[in-house]
């Protein structure tokens, strides 16, 4: 049976998208199927960010209309095995989501993957709440500032009242927290909050810590999701994310300020 994660945030612009996009890539490079659906109605990044936007043919709300079928509307990714992309529709308002054509699409999609990735958009309005209301398992996308944090707190609350888990009297949804665009050099200027400021507030466990990179914004250029950048700081802390979500016990790295050895303290750099 697949698992059904949500990637979501309270606030906008936080990386939900591109962490959506890298997990889900990680996750088939690691040999599980895997799909992310992009609930986002009316706007779409995930095909952007996939580099697939010129394969959309049919989107998630065909689907649950009864307008195409999956086989037409998943998109395979070129380069990782294992891995399809579910877009959105740009022409449609997020009423067009449905809780029973949810349910049905996710019910198909669990009959051949391990892991279905719900790319929830920002905030608390009906996307986001169809989104998150199916899931096994949340990772909380957030940035270190103390806005974003807030907002994030806000939506630990939907997880825990929202849910179909909530409402059956099930386990509670798994939530983990995700921290994103992390700068130790700002931290430790007091420009930004801390790793410890944010699992206090927050109180989850941590999943994964992203450093602000260049080679983010790079990736989402051209198309590529950055956990592919394997030469890059976010690239790798990515890798880490993934393999700490499927259970292994793996060091936080980048959380610190890199000391500079003595040719980079001479020439700059």
């Amino acid at each position: 049976m697949a698992k059904i994660i949500v990637v979501t945030s309270g606030k906008g612009g936080v990386g939900k998208t591109t962490s959506s996009a890298a997990i889900g890539t990680g996750l088939a490079l690691k040999g599980h199927k895997t799909v992310i659906i992009d609930f986002d109605i009316g706007l779409r990044n995930l095909d952007l960010i996939m580099g697939c936007e010129r394969r959309v043919v049919y989107d998630f709300v065909n689907v649950i209309n009864g307008e195409a079928n999956l086989k037409q509307t998943l998109i395979k990714d070129k380069r990782t095995d294992n891995l399809f992309i579910l877009p959105a529709s740009q022409t449609r308002d997020k009423d067009a989501l449905t809780k029973e054509g949810v349910e049905r699409v996710l019910n198909e999609l669990a009959k051949d993957f391990d892991f279905i990735l719900c790319d929830s958009p920002a905030g608390i309005e009906a996307g986001a709440m169809m989104a998150l209301y199916f899931a096994d398992e949340a990772v909380v996308v957030t940035n270190p500032e103390v806005s974003s944090v807030r907002d994030s707190d806000r939506i630990l609350g939907m997880l825990s009242s929202k849910s179909r888990r909530a409402e059956n009297g099930q386990d509670a949804i798994k939530e983990h927290l995700l921290l994103t665009r992390y700068n130790p050099e700002r931290v430790e200027k007091g420009e930004m909050l801390s790793v410890e400021d944010v699992k206090e507030i927050l109180s989850i466990d941590l999943l994964g810590v992203i450093p602000e990179s260049q080679a983010v914004l790079n990736a989402s250029n051209s198309g590529q999701p950055v956990i592919l950048d394997t030469d890059s700081d976010a690239g790798q802390a990515y890798l880490d994310t993934v393999e700490r979500l499927l259970g292994e016990k793996v060091p936080f790295r980048f959380l610190t300020v890199e000391k500079k050895g003595l040719l980079k303290r001479i020439f700059g750099g």
